[in-house]
């Protein structure tokens, strides 16, 4: 395990390479065929191909921060598939948003789920189940819950929640060796 993280390096390295190279030859080619495209096509495709530069200097800039790294992205990933493994959350957009590390869809999802509820449109049954998906995805992203929150996911979380909570925790340690 000494290696953990080495190899996801190396590897985000070269894709960041490739997709710097990626956007470069873009950029070159629609300079190349510039005169085969109308003006309106040519400004929006360089525009579009601007922002996506913009975009990974972002990305760049938060690796180097040390706001980002793979091992902590990849994580959350794992995270998010021990939950559908462990059949926690049964949401598949709960899952992708929790893998995505999404915590304001989150919430946004969480208030369209209490009007639905409020107008009929939703089964309690499943408002209950998803609410308690969502919030044990909101505290697993780190996000504060207010003490109503807290309260329905005591009265409402079950053993398969409880038992994601403690295979989540366990996630992150790296195996013991021990000593003979």
């Amino acid at each position: 395990m000494a290696s953990r993280g080495k190899t996801e390096t190396s590897k985000l390295k070269q894709n960041l390479e490739e997709q710097l190279d990626r956007l470069m030859q873009q950029l070159q080619d629609l300079e190349e065929c510039r005169e085969e495209l109308d003006t309106d096509e040519y400004e929006e495709t360089k525009k579009e191909t601007l922002e996506q530069l913009s975009e990974f200097n972002d990305s760049l800039k938060k690796i180097m921060s040390g706001n980002m790294t793979l091992v902590d992205e990849l994580s959350g990933m794992q995270l998010a598939i021990q939950a559908a493994i462990s059949q926690a959350f049964k949401t598949p957009e709960v899952i992708r948003l929790f893998a995505k590390k999404q915590p304001g869809q989150l919430r946004t999802r969480l208030a369209e789920m209490d009007r639905d509820l409020m107008v009929g449109k939703l089964d309690r049954g499943l408002y209950t189940q998803q609410k308690v998906e969502i919030l044990t995805a909101l505290r697993k992203l780190g996000e504060k819950l207010t003490a109503d929150d807290e309260a329905f996911l005591s009265a409402n979380a079950g053993a398969i929640l409880s038992q994601f909570e403690k295979v989540s925790t366990d996630l992150g340690e790296y195996p013991r060796i021990s000593e003979s």
